[in-house]
């Protein structure tokens, strides 16, 4: 008898020692493999929370960092069935170095907020924009009303899928501020009155900062604009949504872009998933050169491409970065057309297109030269082929 209760607690112990969800879970380990610091946001999915949410819930979970600071966390469900699907927090790790953050369940403590954020929403006040910003950088494209009233060619309408930038010199948000300024005065936001930054950016049929098209002939073949739109995350750590577009190309594209931008990040990332009727030759992922006054730099070996042109008063860099396997060519595309001299990226033809397109401005404070702009594109570039590692323990 004795015997037999030994062998079974035994049997018991070594399940528990094997099976990794029946451990207490109560800390994230995030490593940098890099050789700079680097802050981001960290996304931990929800299946390696498990033992953690098998005995508390979601809304007492809560992440110190070393110093015992609460961070401020959140949670997306990006299907959109009620259910989360990955806890975000904010990580800042110096070069080659791991950072142990403790998991706790308190709902006692509350969960910080801050004045910056991550935001995106649909602005029918002005038309239909989708406008989405952080505490870095802002864009905008351009919805369905806005294509027909183009169409039907009333003044001040955009037919446009090219992305547009906000040039801001302030970490707190513009959207709702700049937009509310509009209803009253159509050129608020055109004006940078107010210390906050403003937009001086020409965008029209060009590709704007990482729109698409399909480059065939010597000629870009784009999409008009989003038809419709859905906010699936509006911060405050990181902003989610999806846009989609009307059948589009001679080769019956049909295109759901899902755009994502993190605090404290200068890159959004898009995701565009394709399904075509024919055979496509690739897709093109482009920058507006304007007038052809800037630089451009094409590093097709690193996946990171430089666009540096002076606006107004001041120098602004713009960049896509992608994965260089993906890459066929690239090409500063010079034309006497107005709009159509873009930086190109072609990449080879597939179903989802993932890359990263960002900005900045050298009034905000964050680059002074072109070399500076260059450095935190390359630097983006390693961030993508070397993600955080994240284990949880």
């Amino acid at each position: 008898m004795f015997r037999t209760k030994f062998l079974i607690s035994g049997c018991i112990c070594a399940i528990v020692c094997i099976n990794p969800f029946l451990k207490a879970q109560n800390s994230i380990h995030v490593k940098n493999t890099l050789n700079f610091s680097r802050n981001e946001v960290v996304s931990v999915p929800i299946s390696q929370l498990t033992s953690f949410l098998s005995t508390n819930s979601e809304s007492d979970l809560r992440i110190k960092d070393s110093s015992k600071k609460i961070l401020p966390i959140q949670w997306i469900d990006y299907n959109g069935d009620g259910k989360s699907d990955e806890l975000l927090f904010q990580a800042n790790i110096e070069a080659n170095k791991t950072n142990i953050y403790t998991l706790i369940a308190d709902a006692k403590i509350p969960i910080p907020e801050s004045e910056i954020s991550a935001y995106s929403r649909l602005v029918p006040e002005r038309v239909d924009d989708y406008a989405w910003e952080n505490d870095k950088i802002a864009f905008r494209v351009y919805g369905p009303k806005g294509q027909k009233e183009a169409l039907a060619g009333i003044k001040g309408s955009t037919l446009s899928s090219g992305v547009d930038i906000w040039l801001k010199r302030t970490d707190k948000p513009v959207i709702n501020k700049w937009y509310k300024g509009y209803l009253t005065d159509p050129l608020y936001y055109h004006k940078d009155t107010r210390g906050e930054g403003y937009d001086p950016y020409h965008v029209g049929d060009s590709r704007g900062t990482g729109g698409i098209g399909i480059w065939l002939n010597g000629k870009l073949q784009v999409s008009q604009n989003f038809v419709s739109s859905k906010t699936i995350a509006d911060g405050p750590l990181r902003t989610v949504f999806e846009l989609t577009y009307n059948s589009w190309s001679d080769f019956g594209v049909k295109e759901t872009k899902r755009i994502s931008l993190d605090l404290g990040s200068n890159f959004s990332k898009f995701e565009s998933n394709f399904q075509a009727e024919k055979q496509v030759p690739n897709y093109t992922i482009g920058i507006t050169l304007h007038k052809n006054e800037g630089e451009t730099k094409l590093n097709d070996e690193n996946g990171y491409y430089l666009h540096w042109e002076k606006i107004d008063d001041a120098f602004v860099g713009e960049g896509v970065v992608v994965d260089p396997k993906i890459v066929e060519r690239s090409v500063a595309f010079k034309s006497e057309t107005a709009d159509q001299s873009n930086l190109l990226v072609v990449t080879k033809p597939q179903n989802n297109l993932t890359y990263y397109a960002g900005f900045a401005w050298q009034k905000s404070g964050q680059i002074q030269t072109q070399k500076d702009w260059e450095i935190l594109l390359h630097k983006q570039s390693q961030i993508i082929a070397n993600p955080l590692i994240v284990k949880v323990k």
